[in-house]
Order: C-alpha cells, then sequence, then structure tokens
C-alpha cells in the first residue's frame, strides 16, 4: 500500500440538490466577480481555482446556497470568502449591524479567515473584523459600534457581544459556516442555532465540513435551502501526496524517538494529548538544543497568536500542541505532522493530518504507537478510511531518518524568547524570538511511555 488517503466511505453521502447548479469555471476570469477584485487575485498569482472553489462559486455568486465537503486545505477560504465579499461590495454597513458573517469553531481559524480574505476585502473598500474569545472584549465592541461589513467570529464570544447589544445580526444577508463539524464537536450547535436565528432569514447560507454527521446534518436541513453541493474528498479533487505512516515503537524508545524526529530539519507540529505533556515535552526539547514552543488552551490568545509567527517565521521549528491547534493553522510548507499521542477518533486524526499536504502541497503525517495501542489505531485509520504504511522503528535507526528525516539532536540547550502577554491598548514584544542562545534550562522529568 502506498499509504495515500482514499475515499472515506463511512461519512454519510451528500444530499442531491433538487435544482441543478450553474457548470464549473477553469478560470477566477470567468466569473462574475469586480473587476478590482479579479485584479487583486492576479496580483498574487492566483489565475485557476481549485476544484471546490470551481464548482461552488459560480453558483455561490448567485446568491444559491452551498453545501461543501472536504478536507482542510482543499481551498474553501476562497471557496465561500470571495463571493462572500463580491456580493457585499458596494454596501456599507451601519454601526452594530454588520452584512455577511462567517462562523468558525476555533480562535486560530478565526484568524487564518480573516488573514486570508483581507486584502480582497480591502481591495473592495470592505471592512472586516475578527471576533474571537481569550482577546479583550471592549476594543471588538468598539470595532463593531464603529460599523464594519463582514465579522469573522468564534460563536460564544459573538453571543456576548450581541447579548450586550454591540452587534445585531438582523442585517447580515449571507451566512457562512465553517468546519460545522467541530462546531458540533465542541458543544457549539445551541449558540449556533441561536445565532442563525437571529440573521436575515431570507439571506444566503453556505455550510462547509468535513464529514457530515447527524448534528451537521440537522443544520443543513434546517437552514440551508435547495443548495448546491459538492465532495471536495481526495479522490475527487486536487491530487495531494500526503503519506500516512504508523511507526511502531516501544515505551522505553519513544521518549529518543519523539527527539530525535523534533530535530529534524525543517518545521514539524507534534500533538499530545494534554497541556501538561505538552509543556513538559517542549521543556525537554529546548534542553536537547531543539527550538521549540507550546500550544495549548492554557496559553493566552496573544500568546498563542505570537507563538504561530514565532513558528511561521521560522524561529521556532518544533510546534508541541494539543488539539487546540488541530484547525486554523496554515503554515506554507509544512511537511510534516507527528501524532506523538494518537488521536481519540478518525476525525481527529483527520484534522490533525490536514495541517500538512494543503492546497495540492506534499507532506506525512506519522503517528507513534506503542504495543497496546495497535488495535486501536488499525481500528481508526479503516474509520478514516486511511491504509498507512506500518513500521517497526528505534531511535538512532536510519529507517526512522528516511521516513521522517529523525536525526541526532545537538544537546546545546537553547533559549526561545517567551511571547509577552499583550496588554490591552498597548503592542506585544516581536514574535521573533532568540534563536541558539546557550543558558541555563529547566531540567524535565522522563516523558515516559504517553510522551
Amino acid at each position: 500500500m502506498n499509504g495515500t488517503v482514499r475515499t472515506n466511505h463511512h461519512s454519510p453521502a451528500l444530499p442531491a440538490a433538487t435544482t441543478p447548479g450553474l457548470p464549473p469555471v477553469e478560470s477566477f476570469a470567468d466569473l462574475d466577480m469586480p473587476p478590482v477584485l479579479l485584479a487583486s487575485l492576479a496580483a498574487q498569482g492566483i489565475t485557476v481555482p481549485f476544484p471546490i472553489q470551481a464548482v461552488t462559486l459560480p453558483n455561490s455568486l448567485a446568491g444559491r446556497d452551498v453545501l461543501g465537503r472536504g478536507r482542510t486545505g482543499s481551498g474553501k477560504t476562497l471557496a465561500f470568502g470571495l463571493a462572500l465579499l463580491a456580493r457585499t461590495a458596494g454596501q456599507r454597513a451601519e454601526p452594530r449591524q454588520p452584512l455577511a458573517l462567517v462562523l468558525v469553531p476555533t480562535r486560530e481559524l478565526a484568524q487564518q479567515v480573516t488573514d486570508a480574505l483581507t486584502p480582497y476585502a480591502r481591495s473592495l473598500g470592505l471592512r472586516m473584523t475578527a471576533v474571537v474569545g481569550g482577546m479583550p472584549l471592549g476594543g471588538q465592541a468598539r470595532t463593531l459600534r464603529s460599523g464594519v461589513e463582514v465579522v469573522v467570529a468564534t460563536p460564544g464570544r459573538l453571543k456576548d457581544l450581541a447579548g450586550r447589544g454591540d452587534c445585531r445580526l438582523d442585517r447580515v444577508g449571507i451566512t457562512v459556516l465553517d468546519e460545522a463539524d467541530q462546531m458540533a464537536d465542541m458543544g457549539f450547535l445551541p449558540t449556533v442555532t441561536e445565532l442563525l436565528g437571529q440573521v436575515c432569514a431570507d439571506g444566503q447560507r453556505m455550510l462547509f465540513s468535513a464529514t457530515l454527521d447527524r448534528n451537521v446534518d440537522l443544520l443543513v436541513r434546517r437552514y440551508l435551502r435547495d443548495p448546491v453541493v459538492h465532495s471536495a474528498d481526495p479522490a475527487t479533487d486536487t491530487v495531494t501526496t500526503m503519506e500516512h505512516h504508523v511507526l511502531y515503537v516501544h515505551g522505553a524508545d519513544k521518549h529518543a524517538t519523539t527527539t530525535e524526529i523534533a530535530a529534524r530539519d525543517g518545521r514539524v507540529i507534534m500533538f499530545l494529548d494534554t497541556k501538561h505533556a505538552v509543556d513538559r515535552l517542549t521543556c525537554h526539547l529546548l534542553n536537547s538544543g531543539v527550538r521549540a514552543a507550546a500550544l495549548h488552551g492554557g496559553k493566552s490568545q496573544p500568546q498563542r497568536n505570537l507563538t504561530l509567527a514565532q513558528f511561521r517565521a521560522g524561529d521556532i521549528t518544533v510546534l508541541v500542541a494539543t488539539n487546540v491547534a488541530a484547525r486554523g493553522i496554515h503554515v506554507d510548507k509544512l511537511d510534516l505532522v507527528v501524532n506523538v499521542d494518537p488521536p481519540s477518533d478518525h476525525k481527529e486524526y483527520l484534522h490533525r493530518g490536514g495541517r500538512t499536504a494543503r492546497a495540492g502541497e506534499s507532506g506525512s503525517v506519522v503517528t507513534l504507537v506503542l504495543p497496546h495501542q495497535r488495535r486501536g489505531m488499525s481500528r481508526l485509520m479503516t474509520a478514516a478510511g486511511i491504509t498507512p504504511r506500518t513500521t517497526r522503528v528505534c531511535s538512532g535507526e536510519p529507517e526512522l531518518g528516511r521516513i521522517t528525516g529523525a536525526r541526532a539532536p545537538s544537546g546545546v540547550p537553547v533559549t526561545i524568547a517567551a511571547p509577552a502577554v499583550e496588554r490591552p491598548g498597548r503592542g506585544t514584544s516581536s514574535p521573533r524570538g532568540r534563536r541558539g542562545r546557550a543558558g541555563p534550562a529547566r531540567r524535565s522529568p522522563p516523558l515516559g511511555g504517553a510522551a
């Protein structure tokens, strides 16, 4: 087996649209979009749409509801974002009354969507803001009170602001639910339905989800009217070269194996189950000479933002994370994701793995599996529709290096400048860390079998 993704036959089938959609396009120039938006795309070197964009944009630009299923990294942000911006262009929002809304499950994804769409919004003269938890509420309230056309929000924070009267949703004519399955998994459905009940009843709705389980299906049936449907499964969409490896390790060697993978040349995200395990591994890697940083829910949002900036800039080469980072992180040319602790289910596996091989790039997902975890991992891969390559490995072996790029760490402790906590009304410290500075480092306890 080649270790690449196969179609997941375990996810419910997409419902058929009762009204056929418009045919797909081959070029953005074939779409009915404002010339300034086309020029902005061309300036970014973007002329040919990804399949999910090619099939949905003609219909979403015409005002049709859209239901899309596809893995992360398939181009969904521009698929909904360009239509939302084009259809909002030329309008001006009143104070507290946005015209378009994108709901996402995590703060990181909200920032990613905002960053991706802001240049295009600016070219159209549209004001856009992100509204998320973990950041000062007062500043977000002031921005909404001053008036913005497009809001990207996490459900909880938007509910808080709407409850305070800082934001009214009755003028929202275009609503997008991105990563709807994770919003359901995180318990946001009651809040999401409450917010959807406040937007224009006859407005346009677009829903994108990697899976269509029962809860997401309820959203589709309740809020989407005769949607154009599209599946961006890898088998029918952009050909990728994502490889999946299951590496069988022994508990006594897992610590060393993890360290050698982290010391590779190139960036890597490593996932663990708990905040404590993340902090332990990060401390150990810094002591070993690896420029690592932790990302988990115990960090403030400004700290998380700056850690990601350090990772993107290359000042950090290893991001050690809990599932808080499984969605909403986009880093160009990230070619390796490592599950130090295997995920709990196949959806979690797909979300973690979606950090690599994005938008046609190549990448690998590696999972370290102890003897007692093998049966459960086999069931998980079957549920995900994936046939991985399986290999027994030990630290120091050439095979581990061939698969992951693993190598021995320098052993010279390094210090990374910790992200400063942003204070309201003040700037933050530079996200660029201090590289390779030798200095005192805390000793970390052994990671043990669970790392």
